[in-house]
């Protein structure tokens, strides 16, 4: 596993002042937003987002990204913490693929049916680089900020302590609905 990482730089945003360090893996680049004071925390409140361009950088109704997105950003700024940015496009299927899977949708299917139809699996997203970011930043126990049962069950086999979960609940409108019911009855997501 052949990973390069950045150095540290500032970055001011809406949200608050935040320090930042990006990592490739595999041709896929994802980044440790971290709070201002996050090498005074001993346990960081901590968000894996999984990239999703539609939502968080386009504002699509379709899904709730963005809200946790700006939820978790907002909350590690003032409590402390980290976000890593996971880009694994569309549950690592890619943009181009999100884009087929959210056509088949448009015809019914479900987010785990357009994926299915399209050769893929419910979901491709690894979290190997969540472990490499945690060991870089000598992180041992977090409070994860998840709605997601697969992150908390990868981050307790990689030795990680979760001592608390905080959960990442937005707003549902028309258009996500079945989506976060798709996520809650097939996927098992605590919503």
């Amino acid at each position: 596993m052949n990973i390069i990482q950045s150095n540290i730089a500032n970055l001011p945003t809406k949200h608050g002042n935040f320090k930042i360090k990006a990592y490739t893996q595999d041709n896929q680049e994802h980044l440790a937003i971290m709070s201002e004071d996050f090498e005074n925390i001993q346990i960081p409140y901590v968000r894996v987002h999984s990239e999703c361009l539609t939502g968080d950088a386009l504002g699509s109704l379709k899904c709730d990204c963005q809200n946790q997105l700006n939820l978790s950003l907002d909350f590690i700024a003032k409590e402390g913490g980290l976000v890593i940015y996971h880009r694994q496009e569309g549950r690592n299927i890619g943009l181009l693929n999100k884009v087929n899977a959210y056509c088949l949708q448009d015809k019914g299917r479900n987010t785990i049916e357009a994926n299915l139809e399209l050769g893929f699996k419910e979901d491709e997203r690894n979290y190997k680089i969540v472990k490499h970011i945690f060991n870089d930043l000598n992180i041992k126990k977090i409070k994860l900020i998840t709605n997601n049962p697969h992150k908390i069950d990868y981050i307790n086999s990689i030795g990680v302590e979760i001592v608390e979960r905080i959960p990442a609940v937005t707003e549902v409108n028309e258009h996500n609905i079945d989506y976060l019911n798709t996520k809650k009855d097939q996927m098992g997501h605590m919503l």
